[in-house]
């Protein structure tokens, strides 16, 4: 597997996804802006990954604070980190766990050199658990993948989406590695094509079989039989079981239950948004228009043309079989069995069940 994202003497060093599969070179972030940047161009980018690059911009940011006003340095930095993404609630949910940190630190009265220490730590321990959480989401899902199923996804869900094993993906090294032969149908995803251009390229890395289509195609993958199971990842899950992921989505859902074919969801417990009724309430990105009237520069379409650019569609729960976790699978209904899976996540260690 790829090395998303570290921490480093050097700065938070991150794969510049951009880049894939062409080149594999690497960005150095050495401020909380450089993070910023590259969360909000893509450099790095699936909600578990940018969670994780979130907490080590908000550690750059005590790390470099200084004078009178670094409380109001460190809230500056969070809110700049909050600002660059509007979907992906790992990314709100790591700067809060790194905010909480340090106020209570501070509250606490330990010195500033102790606090930074602290912090760091913190942040690497958010990437330990991210690929720890999807190792074991992995385990869960790969119970459902039928034998020798060939698997369609859409997007990039895999090591380059998280810290590292991946959620989507995750499910599929974990069925190959308990010794299903189970083959992929690779969504290409447009318009950021980060189907064959990640998730092929990933794949390709692991030996995994990959055979790539594009995103019409899928329809007609899953009426001529070609389709076993679908599995995507998720950038957020309302509480009841609405789910936010890469635009297309929706349509791939919708014709896997005219097909009827399993459509399974599977995400780290902190990509749950409790907090949301449904997934009418998530924000949804808009992005810049050439990212659909431009490939790598070349323009596609005429000059002036009209676009829109949402980066998400909301799949509603009446599509999803399932919604793989690292506690465990819910199914409907939702709100209770998400709730659960939560509550067991943020028990103290040794009191979940």
């Amino acid at each position: 597997m790829v090395s998303t994202i570290e921490w480093t003497p050097a700065g938070v060093v991150m794969i510049d996804q951009r880049k894939l599969p062409a080149e594999t070179t690497f960005k150095v972030c050495r401020d909380p802006e450089d993070v910023a940047d590259a969360i909000r161009t893509m450099v790095i980018r699936g909600a578990p990954a940018i969670g994780c690059a979130a907490a080590m911009g908000v550690a750059l940011g005590v790390q470099q604070a200084d004078g009178e006003d670094i409380d109001g340095q460190v809230d500056q930095v969070c809110d700049l980190l909050a600002s660059t993404r509007p979907t992906a609630v790992n990314l709100f949910w790591a700067i809060e766990r790194m905010r909480t940190l340090y106020r209570s630190l501070r509250s606490s009265g330990v010195e500033i050199g102790e606090i930074r220490k602290r912090m760091a730590d913190e942040a690497c321990r958010v990437l330990d658990e991210d690929i720890a959480a999807n190792r074991a989401l992995g385990v869960h899902g790969a119970n459902l993948m039928p034998e020798g199923a060939t698997v369609m996804t859409h997007c990039n869900a895999g090591a380059l989406a998280t810290g590292g094993y991946g959620t989507a993906l995750g499910v599929i090294r974990a069925a190959v590695e308990g010794g299903n032969a189970v083959t992929v149908l690779a969504n290409e995803t447009r318009p950021f094509m980060q189907g064959s251009r990640l998730t092929a390229w990933e794949l390709q890395q692991d030996d995994i079989p990959v055979t790539l289509v594009t995103d019409s195609m899928a329809g007609h993958m899953m009426q001529r039989g070609y389709v076993q199971a679908v599995v995507v990842g998720a950038d957020r899950i309302a509480g009841n079981g609405d789910v936010a992921n890469k635009i297309g989505t929706y349509s791939v859902a919708v014709l896997a239950k005219e097909n009827g074919i399993p459509f399974y969801v599977a995400a780290p417990t902190s990509t749950v948004d409790l907090s949301l009724a449904s997934g009418q309430e998530i924000p949804i990105e808009e992005r810049a228009t050439d990212e659909v009237t431009q490939i790598r520069g070349h323009q596609i379409a005429p000059e002036e043309t009209r676009v829109r650019n949402p980066a998400f569609d909301v799949t509603p729960n009446r599509y999803v079989a399932a919604i793989v976790t690292e506690q465990g699978i819910a199914r409907d209904p939702y709100r209770p069995a998400l709730e659960r899976l939560v509550a067991q996540a943020n028990a103290p260690k040794g009191d979940a069940d």
